[in-house]
């Protein structure tokens, strides 16, 4: 029989205790659980309701994504024309917002690493930033739009990376893919319905109470995103060492005790004992971190046209209500696509070429683009440039899985590759001048260039973790020990 609650939290604290932590939940046998069989069950309900929970990260992510990207859609009722806009100032108005995100996102995980409370601390910031995009709605010029869209930046950042360490935490390497995926498919529902939303929103509240439909945009979307924030205080997860409010203490046992046969050690000992200076130090001299940051920039180059897709389906020469509605099919599409890769990824343990494939659906897609100006193939392209973003899930579950401890390495690790790597929707946002437009060759050749550089570099990391791999294997058989932790490439 399993043991009593009581003697599960005693062994619980006496395993986060032993060692400093360090090996916390690492010691015992599945007979603390009742038995391999036992252990099973428990596993499979601890998952459900951990899934439950961490579905409110898929909302927040839709939420996020929309409030980043409606000035895309704004700008087809009159953004542009209301704040006077010039030149390349919209571009800039899009790009700031990337600034914000890339200084903050760093000190964010770090300090949300330190607290350990995300279910306090993502939704606090999520509120924040809905009043920002409120904000948005009342600017009057270029530098209101600007100084609105830099501090929607900031506050954001501690969003995604905060989510992609907080799952870190609770999923296993075998699991994480999914989980990534599912998170990341928030991403593309919100490209896919955020254009209905902004749709129903632009030619229904023109003129109502005075202002632009534009500016209930912003209204509108911002309030939504408040309402849920505060709705996601009750339901997302703290780390599983501070989950005894909605987990038995068996539960929390396990939680602790997969994570740390998944990679050896203990993950909240580390947590816990400071060394954050240690752990910074260390990620930015790994040159693995700031290899993967150059190739996620280049890739995210190449995805720069998911910030235009209204503006690239408006090229198909209908208004402004059916290019709007135009854009969902293709991103509805991509959700499916990035799931099932995802997935794939997972069950076969590999990451680099459920990276290249889709890569190769984009590089397709550019080409029929600049090929032709036939209107079913130039949307069939869309489809193809819009599947090719599955490859993004890939490489963030990579990066997880690339520096599996400490975790406030693994923390500061996802923080600075998301952080820097935004660099590339920086740049990404001055791909498509309206000079170019409508054909848009040199900015699909661009977009051609990064995608094949973002492929050749997630190769090279393939090759070098596959000689790590080969190092531990040797050592391994030379000392005479069991198989123990292997990168997946």
């Amino acid at each position: 029989m399993a043991r009593s609650t009581e003697s599960i939290r005693e062994k619980a604290v006496e395993d986060a205790e032993n060692a400093g932590g360090a090996k916390g939940g690492l010691t015992g046998t599945d007979e603390d659980f009742g038995g391999t069989e036992a252990r099973l069950k428990l596993e499979k309900k601890l998952l459900g309701k951990l899934d439950l929970r961490m579905s409110i990260l898929i909302v927040i992510y839709i939420l996020n994504f929309i409030d980043r990207n409606n000035a895309s859609a704004a700008r087809l009722r009159g953004f542009e024309a209301d704040l006077k806009l010039e030149g390349t100032q919209f571009a800039t108005v899009l790009s700031i917002l990337y600034v914000g995100y890339i200084l903050m996102q760093i000190p964010s995980n770090m300090l949300l690493n330190y607290i350990g409370k995300p279910s306090l601390y993502l939704p606090i910031s999520m509120m924040v930033w809905g009043i920002i995009s409120c904000l948005t709605g009342v600017a009057t010029n270029f530098v209101g739009a600007l100084l609105t869209r830099f501090f929607l930046g900031f506050v954001e950042a501690a969003f995604f990376p905060g989510a992609l360490f907080l799952i870190s935490k609770w999923y296993t390497r075998k699991e994480l893919g999914l989980r990534t995926a599912v998170l990341s498919c928030g991403n593309m529902i919100s490209s896919a319905f955020g254009s209905l939303i902004a749709s129903g929103i632009l030619d229904g509240m023109q003129g109502k109470l005075g202002h632009s439909a534009w500016r209930w945009l912003f209204f509108i979307e911002g309030a939504l995103t408040i309402f849920v924030a505060f709705c996601a205080i009750f339901i997302l997860p703290d780390f599983p060492s501070t989950s005894w409010r909605w987990l038995s203490a068996e539960e929390v046992l396990l939680a602790e005790r997969r994570m740390a046969e998944d990679v050896g050690v203990g993950d909240e000992g580390e947590t816990e004992n400071g060394g954050q200076l240690r752990s910074l130090i260390s990620t930015i001299t790994d040159w693995k971190v700031w290899w993967l940051t150059f190739a996620l920039i280049s890739m995210l180059i190449s995805f720069s046209f998911n910030a235009y897709f209204p503006t690239l389906a408006a090229t198909l020469g209908y208004n402004r209500s059916v290019t709007l509605l135009l854009c969902a099919p293709p991103w509805v599409f991509a959700t499916i696509v990035t799931f099932v890769v995802c997935r794939h990824s997972d069950v076969k343990q590999d990451r680099f070429w459920h990276i290249t494939v889709p890569m190769i659906f984009g590089l397709v897609g550019f080409i029929i683009a600049i090929s032709t100006s036939h209107i079913a193939a130039r949307y069939v392209s869309l489809f193809l440039m819009a599947a090719s973003c599955s490859a993004l899930s890939v490489i963030l579950a990579w990066i997880s899985n690339s520096f599996p401890r400490p975790p406030s390495k693994r923390a500061i690790a996802l923080a600075v590759v998301n952080a820097f790597s935004q660099l590339g929707n920086v740049a990404g946002a001055y791909v498509w001048p309206s000079t170019w437009g409508p054909s848009y060759k040199n900015s699909y050749a661009i977009c051609i260039a990064a995608n094949g550089l973002s492929i050749i570099m997630c190769y090279i990391f393939k090759k070098h973790l596959e000689a790590l791999n080969k190092r531990h294997e040797k050592k391994e058989s030379e000392d005479g020990l069991p198989q123990g932790f292997r990168y997946i490439s």
